[in-house]
């Protein structure tokens, strides 16, 4: 078939770059201006495969279609309009123009959460179950006859981001390319949309995203992610205004002890943890915030909210010289509009936006032989200077707030000095037990005690399990790929109790 592709992002380059796999000609791409210098990734991609490309700012003008867009679009001779993604008002004569009439991608199981927002909201509703739907465009607002739906279940902790990228982006790629195939087939539905249960609900803007703290604590945890990252779920607090990300409900275990933080409105003042920000419903319940953005922009981890600033900025080898500069250039690919990259240049008020976070993650991942990187380090350190301390750091393997403390007891064996660890090891720290319990541990050679160590309790097993849980779910160990995982265990310097020691004699 002759396709017409109306949109834009990452997501419709890729349902673009599959189209035209299946064999389908793509006669023309429409997408948005460049912004700041920057083509969008569909139109960059089209333009290398030498398809005709528009970037119209607008379709119509006082409600009636452009006649010079309307011919540029009719000119192309497209059978059917695709539309992945496209945040510009399309006219009806556009839509209905091919013969097949045109067909859009929406991020929500409709007829539930149409409008703009519907990722957001349906994280914010505590929906179970999410998905996307295909379907005919008509002149309403997410009303036209369903195509396709494919539902996936919401994770308790899911963001807009991780349901975006673990099922919406995949599988939605895929609903695309189903849905022609099933077009020139002949084979494609025309399902009305129930009006039961359907809901619309506006668009999710900073000014829009504050919290309501009159509410639950699991209401207060839906709302937190289901603006994360964008808008921005805030409140203000310690005179500024303080946006938080990565809530979670998963506080088994976790005892509310630290720096209070007052919260105007608040059930109870928040709580600042070494496992982050513990937050209160109204119904006392607790949930645990892992990162805020501070109002300057900066973002850190909600346990270091009340420490100062970090450690001292290291001093790079040569070699490490050479990276930096490396990587400044890839910054200053992604960011054309900066005339010069500097130490104080910010990623993002410098006009970067997420698809431009996966781009330089790849690109560093690439420079750096596969380092461990995620995209969440580009928002925890998004001026260029912080950024390449945060990366000389990983590579030097301390990227660790700082070392584990560990009380060794120590023993002299056969001319060496034996160093062993007697405390129990809970969310990667070495603690005592509670209530300080031990219990002795033998020498079998002998029957002589070596040392006393620590006996775990019902609470201590709590703290395991459920750290032991945090670290499965959300962890970067479970995240990164099986040869990145062998090459960390390969560089772990060896056990301290089998270091010999170097003043035996």
């Amino acid at each position: 078939m002759k396709i017409a592709v109306i949109g834009q992002s990452l997501f419709g380059q890729e349902v673009y770059c599959h189209l035209r796999k299946e064999g389908h000609e793509v006669v023309g791409v429409f997408t948005v201006p460049d912004k700041d210098g920057k083509a969008d990734p569909l139109g960059l991609q089209a333009e290398k495969d030498g398809v005709p490309v528009f970037k119209f700012a607008r379709w119509r003008a006082k409600g009636q279609a452009l006649p010079d867009v309307v011919a540029k679009y009719q000119a192309l001779g497209a059978e059917l309009n695709v539309l992945p993604f496209c945040s510009q008002f399309i006219p009806m004569e556009i839509i209905n123009a091919p013969r097949h009439g045109s067909i859009i991608y929406h991020p929500s199981l409709l007829p539930r959460h149409r409008g703009a927002s519907a990722i957001n909201w349906t994280l914010i509703h505590g929906d179970k179950k999410g998905g996307f739907s295909i379907f005919w465009a008509d002149d309403g607002l997410d009303t036209g006859d369903l195509l396709l739906q494919k539902e996936c279940e919401v994770l308790p902790d899911d963001t807009v981001s991780t349901l975006y990228n673990r099922f919406l982006f995949p599988e939605g790629i895929k609903g695309m390319v189903q849905a022609v195939r099933l077009i020139a087939e002949g084979k494609a539905p025309r399902l009305p949309q129930p009006e039961e249960g359907a809901t619309y609900e506006g668009i999710q803007k900073k000014e829009t995203a504050k919290i309501n703290w009159d509410q639950p604590a699991e209401a207060i945890h839906n709302w937190i992610r289901g603006n994360d990252k964008v808008p921005g779920a805030w409140t203000e607090a310690c005179e500024q205004k303080l946006t938080f990300f990565n809530s979670t409900l998963n506080t088994s275990g976790l005892v509310p002890e630290g720096d209070t933080l007052p919260i105007p409105g608040a059930h109870r003042p928040g709580v600042v943890t070494k496992a982050g920000l513990i937050l209160f419903g109204n119904d006392d319940r607790m949930l645990l915030v892992k990162n805020i953005q501070l109002e300057d922009g900066k973002m850190i981890p909600a346990s270091n909210f009340f420490k100062g600033a970090g450690s001292s900025a290291l001093e790079l080898t040569e070699v490490e010289l050479v990276i930096a500069e490396a990587v400044r250039s890839a910054w200053q690919r992604i960011l054309p509009n900066v005339l010069e990259v500097e130490d104080s240049t910010d990623f993002f008020k410098s006009g970067a936006a997420s698809v431009d976070v996966v781009r330089l993650v790849e690109e560093v991942k690439e420079l750096c032989d596969g380092l461990e990187l995620e995209n969440e380090d580009v928002y925890m350190a998004s001026t260029f200077g912080d950024f390449i301390q945060l990366l000389v750091r990983k590579l030097r393997g301390d990227d660790e707030e700082g070392e584990c403390s560990i009380d060794y007891v120590e023993m002299a064996v056969n001319k060496r000095t034996l160093h062993m660890p007697h405390q129990l090891f809970i969310g990667g720290a070495f603690m005592d037990a509670e209530g300080a319990k031990t219990f002795e541990t033998i020498n079998p050679t002998d029957g002589s005690v070596i040392c006393q160590v620590s006996l775990a309790q019902v609470a201590d097993v709590d703290k395991a399990v459920a750290a032991a849980k945090d670290a499965f779910e959300n962890g970067l160990w479970g995240k990164i790929s099986a040869r990145d995982r062998g090459r960390l265990l390969y560089r772990a310097p060896p056990s301290p109790s089998t270091r010999p020691d170097p003043t035996a004699t």
